[in-house]
C-alpha cells in the first residue's frame, strides 16, 4: 500500500468517524424533539421510553444508547432548552449599579419574552411545570430546579437592596420577601400563560405587566417588622 493509500484510507475513516457522530447527534435531537411533543401531550408518568422511541421512529434500543432512563431523558431536554426565568440573571452589572429597578425591570420583560418567542421553552416550561411529577426518579430534577429557584431569589434581592440603598425604595423595604412576591408572580404569569397560549399576546403585553407589578412594588412595598420585647416594669421586679 502506497504512502498516498494510506492517507486516503485515513482521511475516509475520519470522514466516516465525523459522520456517525453527527448522525448520532441528530439522532439524540429528534429523540428529545420527540419527547417534548409525548410529554405535553400525555405527561411524563404516562409515558415509557418505548412510546419515545415510537414518536421518533426508532428503536428502544437506539434510546438507550443516547439515555440511560427517563431521568436522564428530561435532564436533557430541561439542559436543551434556554429556561425563561434565567433570562432574569443575565441582567448587566453596570445597568443593576445606575438603575437596579430599571435593570429588574429588563431582566423579567427578558423572561417572560424568552418564554413567548421560543417553542422550544414553552414545551419544556410547560413539561417540567405541569406534566411531571418531580418525585422518585426525577428528584434531582426538582433539586435543580430550586437551585436555580434560590439563585434568583438571591440575585432579585441583592439588586433590591441597591435600590434601597441609592433612595428607589423606602429604607425600611423587607427585601427578602419583595424578591418572593415579585419572583412569585413572575413564575404565576407564566404557569398560566402557558396553559393558553392563545388568550393574549405575552411578548406584546410583558412591559405593562412588569410595570404594574415594579409599580406597585416601588409605591408599597413590604416593610420590615422589628419585634420589641415588652419592657419589664421594676414593680416586678419587688418583693
Amino acid at each position: 500500500m502506497t504512502v498516498n493509500q494510506r492517507a486516503g484510507n485515513r482521511l475516509a475513516g475520519s470522514s466516516k468517524v465525523r459522520k456517525t457522530k453527527v448522525q448520532a447527534a441528530d439522532t439524540r435531537d429528534h429523540l428529545l424533539d420527540a419527547a417534548e411533543q409525548v410529554f405535553r401531550a400525555h405527561g411524563v408518568a404516562k409515558t415509557s421510553l418505548t412510546v419515545v422511541a415510537a414518536a421518533a421512529g426508532v428503536t428502544r434500543g437506539a434510546v438507550y444508547w443516547h439515555f440511560r432512563d427517563m431521568a436522564d431523558l428530561l435532564t436533557a431536554m430541561c439542559q436543551r432548552a434556554p429556561l425563561p426565568l434565567e433570562a432574569m440573571l443575565d441582567a448587566p452589572g453596570a445597568r443593576a449599579a445606575e438603575d437596579p429597578l430599571a435593570a429588574v425591570r429588563a431582566g423579567v420583560v427578558a423572561a417572560l419574552a424568552r418564554l413567548a418567542n421560543d417553542p422550544r421553552t414553552q414545551a419544556v416550561f410547560e413539561v417540567v411545570v405541569h406534566k411531571a411529577e418531580m418525585t422518585g426518579d426525577l428528584a434531582p430534577i426538582a433539586a435543580a430546579q430550586e437551585r436555580d429557584r434560590g439563585d434568583c431569589l438571591i440575585h432579585l434581592e441583592t439588586v433590591l437592596e441597591h435600590a434601597v440603598r441609592i433612595g428607589q425604595m423606602p429604607v425600611d423595604t423587607d427585601t427578602s420577601l419583595a424578591a418572593r412576591l415579585l419572583h412569585a408572580c413572575v413564575s404565576g404569569i407564566m404557569r398560566e400563560w402557558v396553559l393558553d397560549t392563545g388568550a393574549y399576546d405575552l411578548a406584546a403585553r410583558a412591559p405593562c405587566l412588569v410595570d404594574a407589578m415594579l409599580g406597585g412594588l416601588a409605591a408599597n412595598p413590604p416593610r420590615r417588622i422589628h419585634r420589641v420585647r415588652p419592657r419589664v416594669r421594676a414593680r416586678a421586679n419587688m418583693v
